[in-house]
C-alpha cells in the first residue's frame, strides 16, 4: 500500500516554518510528562528515549492517564490549526458572519483564492471525533504521525492540481462557559453530555453538530464560490453529512459537484435519499467509496449490483490509515471525473460560427 513519506519534499512541515509541538507543550501544566515533539519525520516522539507516546504514563492511574491524554490531543490540535495557516498558507475564516462581539464562534479553514477562482474547488470533510479541522484521526496522528493523520497531504495536493481547498470543522459546536475553552463536541464519555455540566456548555450558532456546520459553509461559502466545479473528499460520517446536505441542497449540489470521494463513510443512501431515484442515480454516477479492506488497493469491494457507488479497497483494513492509503487514488479519480465532465461540457457547449463573430 501506498504510504505518505514526511522526509525529502515535505521537511517543509516544520523545519523551514519552526514549528514545535513542544513549544506549546512547555506552557502548559504537562510539560515534564508530556516530553514530545514531532520529528523530521513527522512522527511523535520523546524528547529523551526517541520512543512512541506511552498512554500509562502513571501506574494504576487510569484518570490521570486520560487527562494527560487529552492535554496532549488539544495542544496538538492547536499545532494544527498552525500548521494549516503557517504552512499550508490556509486563511481561518470565522463564522457565523453575522456574530455579535461576544457571541461564541467556529470557523473553518480555506485558501486565498478559493472562492474567486475560477479552477475546481476540492472540500474536506472528516469523521465524528474530538478531533477538529486539519486532522482525519487524533490517535492516528499519535501513533502513526502526522503524514497519515493530518489532511496536509490531501491539502498540498489539492493545491497542487486543482487550485482551491476548504478545510471544514464539523467538530466544533460548543464552548464551555465555565473555562471559556473550547468544548470537545463528542467525548468519549457520553454520560457528560447529560450531565449537570451539559448545562454550561454553549452552542455554537451555525455550527451546533457537523450538519448544521457543513450547511452554513455551503450556503455562505461554496455555493457562491466562482468554482463550477467542486469536489468532496469525506472521510467516515462526514459522508453521511455529505448525502444530508446533497438531500437538503437538491438542486445546488448536484448542479455545482462534479465528484465526491467517501472514505469508510457511514451514510446510508437507502435512508437518506428516501428512495428519491434522481438522488441514487447521481450518487452511483457521481461517487466512488474507498473501504477498509484486505483487499489490494483500488480492488472492487462487495457486489456491483448494490444501490451505493462503486466501492473498492482502501489498501488497508486499518480504519484510521484508510485516508493516506488511499490519497493518492483519489486524487486519480477526481482528476479522470473532471476530465470527463469538461470534455462532456465542451462538446454540449455551442461552436460560435463565422457569421456569428463577424463584424456585420
Amino acid at each position: 500500500m501506498m504510504m505518505t513519506d514526511f522526509t525529502g519534499e515535505h521537511m517543509w512541515l516544520q523545519i523551514k516554518h519552526k514549528l514545535s509541538l513542544r513549544n506549546l507543550i512547555e506552557g502548559s501544566e504537562y510539560q515534564e510528562e508530556l516530553k514530545y515533539d514531532f520529528n523530521i519525520k513527522g512522527e511523535l516522539r520523546h524528547l529523551d528515549t526517541n520512543e512512541s507516546f506511552v498512554f500509562n504514563y502513571y501506574k494504576n492511574a487510569h484518570e490521570q492517564n486520560h487527562k494527560r491524554y487529552q492535554v496532549l490531543g488539544n495542544l496538538i490540535t492547536q499545532y494544527v490549526y498552525e500548521l494549516l495557516e503557517r504552512v499550508c498558507m490556509l486563511q481561518k475564516v470565522y463564522i457565523p458572519t453575522d456574530a455579535t462581539e461576544d457571541e461564541p464562534r467556529s470557523f473553518f479553514f480555506m485558501s486565498e483564492n478559493a472562492l474567486t477562482s475560477s479552477s475546481s474547488l476540492i472540500v474536506l470533510l472528516q469523521d465524528r471525533g474530538v478531533f477538529r479541522a486539519g486532522q482525519w484521526g487524533q490517535r492516528i496522528i499519535i501513533s502513526e504521525g502526522l503524514g497519515h493523520g493530518t489532511q496536509t497531504p490531501f491539502i498540498k495536493m489539492a493545491l497542487e492540481s486543482h487550485g482551491g481547498v476548504i478545510v471544514l470543522n464539523p467538530n466544533d459546536n460548543f464552548v464551555d462557559l465555565k473555562t471559556e475553552k473550547e468544548r470537545l463536541s463528542f467525548s468519549t464519555s457520553q454520560e457528560a453530555l447529560t450531565s449537570m455540566e451539559s448545562t454550561w456548555w454553549v452552542p455554537k450558532r451555525g455550527s451546533c453538530n457537523p450538519e448544521e456546520h457543513t450547511m452554513y459553509v455551503w450556503d455562505h461559502f461554496i455555493s457562491k464560490s466562482a468554482a463550477k466545479n467542486v469536489a468532496f473528499i469525506a472521510h467516515g460520517y462526514g459522508g453521511l453529512v455529505f448525502v444530508d446536505l446533497l438531500v437538503q441542497r437538491k438542486g445546488e449540489v448536484m448542479n455545482k459537484v462534479y465528484s465526491v470521494a467517501f472514505i469508510d463513510s457511514t451514510h446510508n443512501v437507502w435512508h437518506q435519499t428516501r428512495s428519491d431515484p434522481q438522488l441514487q442515480e447521481w450518487i452511483q454516477k457521481h461517487c466512488r467509496e474507498w473501504v477498509s479492506n484486505s483487499k489490494p488497493l483500488d480492488k472492487v469491494v462487495g457486489s456491483l449490483m448494490k444501490l451505493n457507488c462503486r466501492t473498492v479497497s482502501a489498501g488497508t483494513e486499518k480504519y484510521g490509515l484508510a485516508p493516506s492509503c488511499c490519497l493518492h487514488s483519489i486524487f486519480k479519480y477526481l482528476k479522470s471525473t473532471l476530465k470527463a465532465k469538461t470534455a462532456t461540457a465542451s462538446r454540449q457547449s455551442p461552436i460560435a460560427t463565422r457569421s456569428r463573430t463577424s463584424k456585420k
